[in-house]
């Protein structure tokens, strides 16, 4: 079977704003791939002026949610470095049955790779002056403010991507009904 990838957009950002990166790109992507039937629901993202759609599962929010936790968990060790959260959908088939094994293969049809530049915030590193701190004025919040505009615009980006990607590349999803199929979301360790 073929498995498609799509390299999303790097996106540079700080670790304050993971959380609302990463739910909005993964609850887009499974919103897309997702056949069956939900109760969608907007979300508005705390940090962007963004308005994206969860399929409504609990269970679903709850693994997204413990996944980008544990990313979190892995940048706080990991400070100022390049990383990729892949969130893979697969088929599983029989492999071998015999009756003392029955061995499950996962089949990957389908893979997107969301990489990441998580970079700490200018006047926040190891060291930190009072000099550092009171510099943080009008000029520093306008930069700021432009930089998380920007920031926002460039998820708008990934998310056409996502869209776009979704509608065109439909050939190789299996043929299976009336379930979120099966998928595993992989963080660097």
């Amino acid at each position: 079977m073929n498995c498609e990838t799509c390299q999303l957009k790097e996106l540079e950002l700080e670790a304050i704003e993971i959380k609302d990166v990463l739910r909005c790109i993964l609850h887009t992507i499974f919103f897309h791939r997702t056949l069956t039937l939900v109760r969608p629901k907007d979300v508005d993202c705390d940090l962007f002026e963004i308005t994206y759609v969860q399929c409504g599962l609990p269970d679903l929010e709850k693994e997204v949610d413990e996944k980008i936790n544990q990313f979190i968990a892995w940048v706080e060790k990991h400070p100022n470095r390049r990383s990729q959260v892949c969130l893979s959908f697969f088929d599983e088939k029989n492999k071998n049955p015999s009756w003392f094994t029955n061995k499950t293969e996962r089949i990957y049809w389908e893979q997107w790779f969301i990489n990441l530049h998580v970079v700490s915030p200018k006047g926040h590193g190891k060291s930190r002056s009072s000099k550092a701190t009171t510099s943080i004025g009008g000029k520093a919040l306008e930069e700021a403010s432009s930089k998380r505009a920007a920031l926002g615009l460039l998820i708008q980006e990934v998310l056409f991507q996502i869209i776009n990607f979704a509608n065109e590349k439909k050939d190789h999803i299996p043929p299976i009904s009336d379930r979120i199929f099966n998928h595993e979301i992989s963080i660097p360790r």
